[in-house]
């Protein structure tokens, strides 16, 4: 959600002739978060967030925005995509593919406590529930293919430790290729910013950037590897088993876990954590030119893997 390609007034006021949204009354860019440009706009008829994707085929859009649709439908609180006067969901805005989806109620929580992760945990399941009935597919672009990539270029820029970390995490993922999970659409990066809340609950699932066909055990522990860990600068990167247990156990009251998804537990985490790392220090190392743009530190989510590889996780006890 950084600013790679800025629109003006006058860019956007010719863009909008395409929808029937009333006059315009406010209109910025939003700072936070690393993929795509977004800005806040307010007209007559709402308040939507405007997202020009960045690294997204137009080709691919149709998958994150019918997903969207999709789930808003059947009530998790995603931002439903507005479309256009023709019933499009998107169209070129300064070369890029831009489209518009509502502005949910609500903000972000910085230091979760066992409540929210049980709620963001059943809003998951729900999520996952509803996205079974989902017909798209679409291959993960952040998998164990771009891990590979994403590894031989930031080769270079780590330290000998850093790369036989990586190396052999690779080799230890390696093993599970071929493990069958229960997949579908995942949301892929359900961190505590993309999770919005009003008076103590769930009010949006925000960013779907990242979203593809993937095991939803996987997004279960993307989600946990965030939550459920000390926010405190100095603070190690355990679990806390209170946040962990209220997490998981309320999303497997609304999705049970297979045996097999609760076996591979350890592993999923530690994959979640290798994909953050990589995708971090990509994003710091080699970053795209921008207006305004933020990245994060990867160092957290280096801590985050060396703990799960010396600490292998078990499922907790529910």
């Amino acid at each position: 959600m950084s600013v790679y390609t800025p629109v003006t007034a006058d860019d956007l006021a010719a863009w909008l002739t395409r929808y029937a949204l009333g006059a315009l009354s406010a209109f910025e860019p939003i700072a936070a978060g690393i993929e795509n440009t977004n800005y806040f706009l307010t007209a007559a008829r709402g308040r939507y967030v405007l997202t020009l994707y960045e690294r997204l085929p137009s080709e691919e859009l149709p998958f994150y925005l019918n997903l969207m649709a999709h789930l808003a439908r059947c009530g998790v609180m995603a931002p439903a995509p507005e479309p256009d006067r023709t019933g499009a969901l998107w169209s070129f805005l300064n070369g890029k593919p831009a489209g518009l989806v509502a502005r949910l109620e609500g903000a972000p929580v910085e230091h979760p406590d066992a409540a929210h992760c049980a709620a963001v945990g059943e809003a998951l399941g729900r999520l996952h529930l509803a996205a079974k009935q989902y017909r798209g597919r679409l291959t993960n672009r952040r998998g164990p293919g771009w891990w590979r990539q994403a590894a031989r270029a930031v080769r270079p820029l780590l330290s000998a430790e850093q790369n036989a970390l990586v190396a052999s995490e690779l080799k230890y993922q390696a093993g599970f290729a071929k493990t069958k999970l229960p997949r579908g659409a995942v949301h892929g990066d359900l961190f505590c910013d993309n999770v919005l809340f009003l008076d103590g609950r769930v009010s949006g699932i925000i960013d779907f950037g990242f979203a593809a066909t993937d095991a939803l055990a996987y997004d279960l522990a993307i989600t946990v590897n965030d939550w459920c860990v000390p926010r405190e600068a100095d603070a190690t990167s355990a679990l806390d088993p209170e946040r962990v247990s209220a997490l998981v156990g309320a999303y497997a009251a609304v999705r049970p876990l297979t045996f097999e998804e609760r076996a591979l537990w350890g592993p999923l985490l530690r994959a979640a954590a290798l994909r953050l790392w990589l995708s971090r220090l990509y994003d710091i190392h080699l970053p795209r030119q921008g207006e305004l743009t933020h990245a994060h530190d990867p160092a957290a989510f280096e801590h985050i893997l060396r703990h799960r590889v010396a600490h292998e996780p078990r499922f907790p006890d529910l």
